[in-house]
């Protein structure tokens, strides 16, 4: 009796987390709501007073003034999108790569300065992007790579949030793994790429959604690093649409709209396996 009586009860306080998790799980999405939702709005909903949240007569204006601004442009649309798809996919497949590399060692062998060097990535954690544009200017600059997709591309391989996840998950391998592959014969490339690499897929994944978001995202690279404007990206060329004020306010919307799909879809492809490296790498210091 007692036994159900305790089981009831630890039902009941289950049922309540995850009721209280779900309705702070719906606030959070909140914001992305009212962002499609805006998206959709013809003009007279847009500048409505008081504002309503969901929109009551979608239309699709706001996307055709915003094409039928872009077709003005010398630079066709494609141009910019290919500029972002490219950037993005090689910065992201490079962070995941170099990450890799990286946290195997880091993770798995002692050699002098181990524990300095991951001192330092902790530390790179605490820096914003915008603390150290001046000395990646800098260096963009110095080696003559202004206005090259190696400029969009090469300051962005710095990520230590991405090597910080990918090295926990690999403190979670269990060493005996490696032992015995040591004992077959293996050597450290086979072991890493065999047995290390394949085990913190999921932190890959993570490390693809974190990467992809900053990159995709990111309209400041292009208007330092660049300046023709075939070279300038996605992000750029949208920013400068959302600088026309409340005249394009829907054009506005549509745009953020547009630039926010690519970044959901990444994290539903891969969500599941980011949940697995959140619970092995948040954790552990």
């Amino acid at each position: 009796m007692l036994k159900k009586r305790f089981k009831f009860k630890k039902d009941y306080s289950l049922f309540f987390i995850i009721l209280f998790l779900s309705g702070l799980g719906l606030f959070m999405m909140l914001p992305l709501v009212f962002l499609v939702s805006t998206a959709f709005k013809p003009s007279e909903e847009l500048f409505i007073y008081p504002p309503r949240f969901f929109v009551e007569n979608p239309t699709l204006q706001n996307f055709k003034d915003l094409f039928l601004a872009m077709a003005g442009d010398q630079i066709p649309l494609s141009r910019y999108f290919f500029n972002s798809l490219l950037v993005s996919g090689i910065t992201v497949f490079f962070t995941v790569l170099l990450g890799s590399l990286a946290c195997y060692p880091l993770s798995k062998h002692k050699f002098p300065g181990k524990d300095q060097i991951f001192g330092l990535i902790i530390v790179s954690l605490m820096f914003a992007p915008e603390v150290v544009e001046i000395p990646r200017y800098l260096v963009v600059s110095y080696l003559g790579l202004m206005d090259t997709y190696s400029a969009l591309i090469l300051p962005s391989l710095a990520f230590p949030i991405g090597l910080f996840l990918m090295k926990q998950f690999m403190d979670q391998v269990p060493d005996e793994i490696f032992e015995a592959g040591r004992i077959d014969g293996a050597s450290e490339w086979t072991m890493m790429w065999r047995l290390a690499l394949p085990l913190i897929r999921p932190a890959w994944a993570t490390v693809v959604i974190l990467a992809f978001t900053a990159v995709w995202n990111d309209a400041g690279s292009s208007a330092l690093f660049t300046q023709s404007e075939e070279m300038k990206t996605l992000p750029y060329y949208l920013s400068t649409v959302n600088g026309q004020g409340v005249a394009r306010a829907g054009a506005n919307a549509a745009a953020t709209f547009i630039l926010t799909v690519p970044t959901v879809l990444i994290f539903i492809l891969f969500q599941r396996q980011v949940l697995s490296t959140m619970a092995h790498s948040g954790i552990k210091s």
